[in-house]
């Protein structure tokens, strides 16, 4: 019961045709709590030992999931390495560091990821949320009674809650976010 259950959630997670929406206690079971995070640092060529070293020190005051990008051409000290955090994956916070390095940059050489911030203990799973949608699942989405959704934005971080689908993405969308999509219901 427990593994068709999760396949039918990996099925839901790849966009699969006729999944159902996961209810909140399932979504609840994957998600990382707490605020520890822990700090990849991916090795680049034009990144000194001395300057990596700086990275798990930056990335533990952000709140997962984030990441660093610098710019190649000016190394990690300047003004066009961002980071960008509290995102529901580290893709969509590495896309969101890289394009506001690239905006930040001078040099030719479009900016690459330099460090990933994930929960502690992190490890793939199906469904994962920012810091602050995790908490907000908790302490808002779970303590809804009757019908209640859970909506998130994978571009910008955003994320709602509310009694049915149209509330939640109504509130996930208040901010602009254009693609707010619900990931539980019950």
């Amino acid at each position: 019961m427990r593994k068709a259950a999760l396949a039918g959630i990996l099925t839901l997670a790849a966009g699969g045709a006729g999944a159902e929406t996961p209810g909140g206690r399932a979504v609840d079971r994957m998600l990382f709590k707490g605020a520890a995070v822990e700090v990849e640092v991916i090795a680049q060529p034009f990144l000194p030992p001395d300057q990596a070293k700086l990275l798990p020190m930056v990335g533990q005051g952000q709140p997962y999931y984030g990441a660093v990008a610098a710019s190649p051409d000016e190394g990690l000290l300047v003004e066009a390495t961002v980071a960008a955090a509290n995102h529901h994956s580290t893709e969509a916070a590495e896309a969101a560091a890289r394009a506001e390095c690239d905006a930040r940059r001078k040099g030719r050489t479009p900016c690459v990821t330099v460090a990933l911030i994930r929960p502690s203990g992190w490890q793939p799973r199906p469904v994962t949320l920012s810091a602050a949608a995790t908490e907000g699942f908790v302490q808002s989405f779970l303590r809804l009674r009757g019908d209640r959704a859970f909506a998130v934005s994978d571009s910008t971080g955003a994320w709602g809650a509310g009694a049915g689908a149209e509330a939640a993405l109504a509130q996930c969308a208040a901010g602009g976010a254009a693609d707010c999509r619900v990931i539980a219901a019950d």
